[in-house]
């Protein structure tokens, strides 16, 4: 097995259950969509961003550095993009909150 982190984050302007159902949704899609992973079922990190733009905004910034992002859209949110998947660098992210 890797040791490889997979970052998921996930939008602190949806209510706390929704933010677990989304980053649920966003690792299964990550597994389901993605390249062959490193990730093995290893540490799963869960960060903050405050709302949908600035999730736009992380999904640019860490593309934009090489990384394979997956992002959700929750159908019942008007598709709305709910989380993001990734294994990255910590550097990249470690201005981010722990959810």
């Amino acid at each position: 097995m890797h040791n490889r982190k997979l970052y998921v984050l996930v939008r602190k302007d949806l209510s706390k259950s929704q933010q677990a159902v989304q980053a649920g949704h966003v690792v299964a899609e990550y597994l389901l969509r993605g390249p062959k992973t490193l990730w093995g079922n290893g540490t799963l990190v869960y960060l903050t961003v405050r709302n949908e733009h600035e999730l736009k905004k992380w999904a640019g910034k860490i593309s934009g550095k090489g990384h394979y992002v997956v992002a959700f859209r929750e159908p019942d949110r008007q598709n709305e993009f709910t989380a993001i998947a990734v294994e990255c660098d910590e550097e990249i992210v470690e201005e981010l909150n722990l959810l």
